[in-house]
Order: structure tokens, then C-alpha cells, then sequence
């Protein structure tokens, strides 16, 4: 894929105090995806609620034209500038993972009602020959059946800076996301490259879709 082509990707991995899940929600579905999508450069969100164990079930995705979306005057002055809400919710969120970066593959048409997910460490990641081992795999799994999309998200640890108080700025790492029509199918295949790629059992998380906003 063209660099000039590469979408850029806002990702908001978390878990939020159990006393405020309904006003979380609320503001996620009646302000906070409104006002990110509304920043020119950005082209849709999409929610996932986790289906069955995860340390964090909410997921959040922002697609936008480009990385550079991320240094524009635009969003700088909305990540510096949140509202009430915003910030009230932001004290609530837990074990918070926030990361910006690139979209370097994107097999497959379309997007999937299902998803699973995995963390591909900065320093696997960085190995000699790995980002085209990604390419081939995520290619061939998009091709598979019941599978809608597989991409690769590389982290910018320089654009990922928390917006919880207690979290840290991700690693330069990636993070393998899965689409089907059906969330056995995604877990399947994201458990057998996880596997193959030698990372740990049990890092491979599921989700179902709960709404988009956007073109």
C-alpha cells in the first residue's frame, strides 16, 4: 500500500468503573463519537462491546485519511480542549490502552460485524522480515471464509499519549485485528496466527460490533 494511502487509526482499548457504565455509554453514544468524527480528517467510528473474558471490553476505533490527521491544529485543539463529560468519563476509565498509528495492512473488503484482537510486542514486531510475514498471513486469512477484513495497526508511541491519569504511552508495538461475519471464525484465525508468531496463549480477545458513525 502507498504511503500517501495509508489510513491512520485512533484506538481506545478499556474498561470503565462499573458504578458509571450507563453514563459511559451514554457519552460515547451521544457526544464523544459525534465530536471525533466531526474533526476534518476523520472518516468513521466504530464501538465493540467484548464477547466473554477481556481485562478491558470496550473498544473504540477512529479511521482517518492519514496518520498526520493526529498533528493537525484541528485535533490538537480537541484532544487539549475535551468537554465536561469527556473528562468526568476519562476519570472513570480503567487499565486504559490508547494508541495511535498507521493502518500498514488492510486485507479484505468491507467490515465485519465480529473481531478479535492481539498485541504484537514492539520488539516481535521490530524483527527482520516480520511486518511481510504480517502482510502474507493477513492477506491469506482475509481471503478465508466467513472473513470480512484482517489489518495490521503499527503504533506511533509518540502519538499515543494517555488520557487517563494512571496509564502509560504504548510501546511502538502492533495490534492484529480480525473481521467475520461470525466471532468463532475471528477468534480461529487470530488464535492460529498468534500462535504461530509464538506470542503467549490467551492474549487473543473477542469482540461484537455495537455501532458506526460515519461515511
Amino acid at each position: 500500500m502507498n504511503s500517501d494511502k495509508t489510513r491512520g487509526l485512533l484506538c481506545i482499548w478499556t474498561d470503565v468503573d462499573p458504578e458509571h457504565d450507563l453514563d459511559f455509554n451514554r457519552w460515547y453514544d451521544r457526544e464523544h463519537m459525534q465530536e471525533r468524527v466531526a474533526i476534518p480528517g476523520f472518516q468513521s467510528a466504530r464501538r465493540f462491546g467484548a464477547i466473554g473474558r477481556c481485562p478491558r471490553p470496550y473498544l473504540a476505533l477512529y479511521y482517518t485519511d492519514s496518520l498526520g490527521v493526529f498533528q493537525t491544529d484541528a485535533y490538537r485543539q480537541a484532544f487539549t480542549n475535551q468537554t465536561a463529560w469527556s473528562l468526568e468519563n476519562f476519570k472513570r476509565m480503567r487499565g486504559t490502552q490508547r494508541r495511535v498509528g498507521k493502518l500498514s495492512v488492510e486485507a479484505g473488503e468491507g467490515e465485519g460485524g465480529s473481531l478479535a484482537l492481539f498485541v504484537v510486542p514492539q520488539g516481535r514486531l521490530a524483527r527482520p522480515g516480520m511486518r511481510a510475514q504480517l502482510q502474507q498471513a493477513l492477506t491469506d486469512v482475509a481471503a478465508q471464509d466467513h472473513v470480512i477484513r484482517a489489518t495490521l495497526l503499527e503504533t506511533d508511541a509518540g502519538l499515543s499519549t494517555p488520557i487517563t491519569a494512571p496509564a502509560v504511552a504504548a510501546p511502538a508495538d502492533g495490534l492484529v485485528m480480525m473481521e467475520a461475519t461470525r466471532a468463532d471464525v475471528a477468534a480461529a484465525h487470530a488464535n492460529a496466527l498468534s500462535e504461530s508468531l509464538g506470542l503467549p496463549a490467551g492474549g487473543v480477545y473477542s469482540f461484537q460490533l455495537l455501532w458506526r458513525l460515519g461515511s
